[in-house]
């Protein structure tokens, strides 16, 4: 049985391991060149008061909302060599011009501005890109790999961040161009069936996520710039902490993982760090800055998964979701700038935090009352289907079918893995997607249709068929 677990974890990365060695290499090449604590990462900022921090996010959120309003035409990115090129094409560039900085320190300026933007872009895009290729898995492994891909950024940055001279040149040249074929390889090996379709039904967008997550962004932002060193969402020490702990419990408990667990803890971890605020000067910056930054984390995890739900329940391309969460990070950048407009007030330190305070508990207690007001994670969270019959409508063939399986698995006395395994099959799905979908390995496959087929008398899928009477 030991033996059987292990195998069935291991099958769960099957097929995943250049999407998480492709978004790992993307997030560690961010932090390192302009998302990172240090602005223009292991190559140093310029000597003026220049945020190439800010440049990068304005392309970002530029971009993003450039996909926003075009997803339509542009999907599926994958099969648009345009879109392929631009992102490619940008992040090479910015690891060039970054390069470039510490060779012609003159023009660093100039360098570092042209190159945060073209990172900016080459991101963006890539980031979609990557969740294209990331919808084409089951749930659990979009959670799975999404964590993983993270943790393993967070493991990339913390080795390449003390590199210097040409190692550190060497790495941001070749982290972009690894990411870019990974990515490339992982869409490749997507089944064809699987891969992302033409064309988008009617739809109307989980508005509630997006306020939900912009609360948070915007809560975030207001603290962001006062996190200590090795709190921060981008690859950070607090990062890896989070990811570590929901890739383990996934991994591990993947066939008693409940997403449902992490449903409300980002409110517990923010409303945690804010009330550390005040006590600060007893308690440190340390623990509200690490709590913060995880609870932000793991709310950006939480909305991404749920969204990778929502879009596979609708038969969306998720471009059209992930865009816009990309987009919000203008939000952050609205908190931030809440922030600095208080400090300008010339009020004095105590006041200022209080006002921060209190102004991100009110948008806590917001994002609160929105999340409790949703009784499970099936809720559509906004979402409308506008297609005349909504998307789970089933023929009454595949009604017969659901209502013979029922029925078999009582007579024939099914446990409740064969009877999800007896469903897939009627559905007529072959046993390599079976795996997937159960994140099961093969001789477990096997073992579950032999003995499906003994406590049912028959030995092959056509009489299988003959019995639920469907067509083969």
């Amino acid at each position: 049985m030991k033996s059987e677990n292990a195998e069935d974890r291991r099958a769960l990365l099957r097929g995943g391991r250049r999407y998480v060695c492709a978004y790992g290499c993307a997030r560690a090449w961010a932090t390192l060149t302009f998302t990172g604590t240090s602005g223009a990462g292991v190559l140093g900022a310029p000597s003026s008061d220049f945020d190439s921090h800010l440049t990068f996010d304005i392309a970002f959120i530029a971009v993003s909302i450039l996909v926003v309003l075009l997803f339509r035409r542009l999907v599926p990115l994958n099969e648009n060599r345009v879109v392929k090129a631009v992102s490619s094409g940008c992040m090479a560039a910015a690891s060039l011009l970054c390069v470039a900085t510490a060779w012609i320190p003159g023009a660093s300026l100039g360098l570092m501005v042209a190159g945060s933007l073209a990172a900016g872009v080459g991101y963006g895009l890539f980031l979609l890109l990557a969740a294209e290729v990331l919808a084409t898995f089951s749930l659990l492994r979009i959670f799975l790999f999404l964590s993983g891909a993270m943790l393993l950024g967070s493991v990339i940055t913390f080795f390449c961040e003390g590199l210097v001279g040409l190692q550190a040149q060497a790495m941001l040249v070749l982290l972009p161009l690894l990411a870019t074929l990974c990515l490339q390889g992982a869409y490749e090996h997507v089944p064809a069936a699987d891969r992302p379709k033409r064309g988008v039904p009617k739809f109307s967008y989980p508005w509630k996520l997006f306020v939900l997550y912009g609360l948070y962004a915007f809560a975030y932002g207001m603290r962001a710039n006062q996190l200590v060193a090795g709190a921060g969402r981008h690859s950070s020490a607090s990062t890896f902490i989070l990811m570590a702990v929901l890739f383990a419990t996934a991994y591990f408990a993947s066939k008693r993982f409940n997403i449902g667990l992490l449903y409300r803890s980002p409110v517990v971890l923010m409303v945690c760090g804010f009330l550390l605020v005040p006590a600060e000067s007893l308690f440190g910056t340390a623990a509200s800055s690490y709590l913060i930054a995880i609870s932000y984390s793991l709310m950006s995890s939480l909305v991404m998964f749920l969204l990778f739900d929502i879009a596979k329940r609708l038969g969306v391309a998720i471009v059209a979701f992930m865009a816009i969460k990309n987009a919000e990070q203008l939000l952050q950048l609205a908190g931030g700038g809440a922030t600095d407009a208080l400090g300008m007030l010339g009020l004095p330190a105590s006041t200022e935090a209080l006002a921060v305070t209190v102004i991100v508990s009110v948008l806590i207690l917001a994002a609160t009352v929105l999340l409790f007001s949703e009784k499970e994670l099936a809720s559509k969270w906004g979402v409308s289907i506008l297609e005349e019959g909504g998307l789970v409508q089933r023929t009454a063939e595949e009604e017969r079918a659901a209502e013979r399986v029922e029925e078999f698995s009582r007579t024939y006395r099914l446990s409740p893995r064969e009877q999800e395994v007896l469903t897939l099959l009627a559905e007529g799905k072959t046993g390599r997607v079976i795996q997937q979908e159960l994140f099961i390995a093969e001789g477990t496959f096997k073992a579950h249709t032999r003995h499906i087929y003994e406590k049912m008398g028959i030995n092959s899928r056509k009489e299988l068929f003959e019995l639920l009477g469907l067509r083969s």
